[in-house]
């Protein structure tokens, strides 16, 4: 479809559904649209230069940057392990938020944390193991139902005894270690890091006055600086892990 503005001339392309996809100006690409299965528009790309051009300001703002920058980061995680094009389309979203919330919930309790009579009562919640196995097990179901609607429901428990059928024992029991190694890998390493940040400020500053005091400032804050570090390593071993358990699913063996 054709379009002419003064001296600018537009031109929209529509999908099967009759959903724009595309629009160019003057024969020139200005935006495109991508949906999932669903029909969500999941991803627009934007000639920013040409819109910068003639609003004579910039047009993305420096935190909506960030947040491309971030989804891109996770689409090309699900892109690496996920192989099927459909599956891609529906966990964008589902590993931008998981890696967002873990990333956030991993530093909470490094400059957040209240405690009374020695017991806390707010930190990380990636430091319970509830919730790393809850994050793990919703990671799984997620693959299984991924699986069933590739394979259908014979087809996906068939691929159990794939590539030989000897093997159908330790598929299941991968399943099992799957799930403890996805959740209790985050809940261990965040764990481990309060612990130490809570040694360095309530036992080793308290230890010998006036020196230890002091000597526990720069180690607390070169600790959390490495925790942030490590906190957002995990964050992303989380959704390649998950993204990997899920594209397997999604392959025959």
């Amino acid at each position: 479809e054709d379009n002419s503005n003064g001296s600018a001339r537009y031109r929209y392309e529509y999908d099967a559904l009759n959903r724009i996809i595309k629009v160019e100006k003057d024969l020139c690409f200005l935006r495109g649209y991508e949906y999932d299965g669903f029909g969500h528009q999941v991803r627009k790309q934007v000639l920013e230069r040409e819109l910068e051009k003639q609003s004579g300001e910039e047009v993305l703002s420096p935190q909506i940057k960030i947040i491309e920058y971030m989804i891109d980061f996770t689409n090309g995680i699900v892109k690496d392990n996920v192989a099927d094009v459909d599956a891609q389309k529906h966990l964008s979203l589902y590993a931008f938020t998981l890696f967002m919330f873990i990333f956030f919930m991993n530093q909470l309790g490094l400059f957040f944390e209240f405690s009374i009579n020695d017991h806390i009562l707010v930190k990380s919640p990636t430091a319970n193991p509830l919730i790393t196995m809850t994050m793990a097990m919703m990671t799984l179901l997620l693959s299984y139902n991924f699986g069933v609607q590739r394979f259908g429901a014979k087809g996906y428990f068939a691929n159990y005894a794939k590539p030989v059928g000897f093997l159908l024992p330790i598929n299941i029991i991968e399943e099992f270690t799957n799930f403890l190694t996805l959740s209790l890998r985050l809940y261990g390493n965040i764990y481990a890091g309060e612990v130490l940040l809570t040694l360095i400020g309530n036992r080793f500053a308290k230890s010998a006055g006036w020196f230890t005091v002091i000597a526990s400032v720069p180690l607390t804050l070169i600790w959390q600086g490495f925790s942030v570090f490590i906190g957002s390593i995990q964050a992303y071993v989380f959704v390649t892990l998950s993204m990997v358990y899920i594209g397997k699913k999604v392959t025959e063996e």
